[in-house]
């Protein structure tokens, strides 16, 4: 960082010392850096043209790759959102080159509209680009003064970088609301307009992220009670565990977390199959994201925590009579690894059949259908091409998104 507030401060410095001594103006259709280059090199005949255009190419290079950043740090932002369930929970997923997929397609998608909106206008361009990177920086100095402030009983010397965080702030919020006044008739209210609905619409996101929790609490009763719900569905169906008659027949069940979908997908094998299989196995994935992917302690937190939850489903299945095992996996996309890992469950359980829990909004919507991530059909469409048999089981949710609202509030 120091180096490169130096190098930049440096380059910044010299450019303004170089518009002085050559006197550098506005010219229409040209940069300052052309003029500048242009009247240094006025004497130095054709080789001076030659000079100007390749430096020009030079700074027309560095521009297209620094232009990337925003293609590649702009995916994780919205992974990191994602995680937090400010975006959809699909930007949170990595692709294989540990970079959001979808976030670059939406970052190129919004990129191409911002073009064809503005015309190529590069004074609109500019602004809306000046006023987002100081809310930016805005937010990260005012994020780092919190943290001082509340690091300052543990943390020595706390109240030297708080009075850096807070001049960067202040410096940072005084040019924001400078460039706002200045340029507001000259693209800032759309700017303020554009970015207030990705605001507006990342709350949107969280609300209703946080109202499906508060509706899935409701499975929780199955966790509490997972005993005496499994010998309710053993009661209902005409066997015991030990007179099951499918010999030799597995259920492979899919889960995420030891939470109510999982046990009601057991429960709902037990049940609808009446003594089909003689064993079950559990398997789970592990999803590498933005969070779980920052360092080894996390890796190994994550692999515990999918080692817990599988112990948790094998036990209560050998509670009950039943035989039990199962799978833990890592990766980074659900479908991709389960289909990896579901021919190997095929060689070692040659008549398994895969069972995969979904759930089932009361009443089906847009934000339903794109918000919450539906791997179960997209893991029942490959199954199918493979020729593996797929079962979906569904979990019915009791109350519509919008009484639930009604309640929270």
């Amino acid at each position: 960082m120091s180096y490169m507030a130096f190098s930049l401060s440096f380059t910044l410095i010299g450019l303004m010392m170089a518009y002085l001594l050559f006197n550098v103006q506005n010219t229409e259709g040209k940069t300052l850096n052309a003029v500048l280059f242009e009247g240094m090199t006025k004497d130095w005949g054709v080789f001076g043209k030659q000079f100007v255009w390749l430096l020009l190419l030079s700074e027309a290079c560095l521009l297209f790759v620094a232009a990337q950043t925003g293609f590649l740090d702009g995916p994780r932002i919205l992974s990191n959102m994602a995680v937090d369930k400010w975006f959809p929970q699909r930007f949170g997923s990595l692709s294989d080159r540990l970079v959001t997929e979808n976030g670059i397609l939406l970052m190129s998608f919004a990129s191409l509209c911002m073009i064809l909106i503005s015309k190529g206008s590069v004074g609109f361009l500019v602004v809306l680009f000046s006023i987002n990177v100081f809310i930016t920086f805005v937010l990260s100095q005012l994020g780092m003064v919190i943290h001082w402030w509340g690091a300052r009983k543990t943390e020595k010397g706390w109240f030297g970088k708080l009075l850096i965080n807070g001049t960067g702030f202040t410096v940072c919020l005084f040019i924001l609301i400078t460039v706002i006044i200045m340029k507001f008739d000259e693209g800032g209210w759309i700017t303020i307009i554009i970015t207030g609905i990705v605001i507006v619409f990342a709350i949107y996101i969280r609300h209703h992220y946080n109202v499906i929790d508060w509706l899935l609490k409701k499975l929780d009763v199955y966790v509490e009670n997972a005993d005496k719900e499994m010998e309710h569905a053993i009661a209902k169906v005409h066997f015991k565990p030990e007179e099951v008659i499918g010999e030799g027949k597995t259920a492979v069940i899919l889960v995420r977390g030891y939470n109510g979908q999982g046990i009601m997908s057991l429960i709902h094998t037990i049940t609808l199959f009446d003594g089909t299989f003689d064993k079950y196995v559990f398997v789970e994935i592990g999803i590498l994201n933005v969070r779980t992917f920052k360092g080894l302690e996390e890796l190994q937190a994550l692999e515990k925590s999918v080692s817990d939850d599988l112990d948790k489903y094998v036990a209560l299945a050998k509670r009950h009579g039943f035989k039990s095992e199962s799978i833990k996996l890592l990766g980074t996309n659900v479908v991709e690894e389960t289909i990896k890992e579901a021919f190997k469950i095929q060689k070692k359980y040659p008549n398994c059949v895969f069972f995969g829990g979904q759930l089932v909004f009361p009443r089906e919507t847009f934000r339903t259908r794109y918000l919450h991530n539906h791997a179960a059909f997209a893991l029942q469409k490959r199954f199918y091409q493979e020729g593996i048999p797929f079962v979906i089981l569904p979990t019915l949710l009791g109350e519509s998104e919008e009484d639930m609202a009604k309640n929270i509030q």
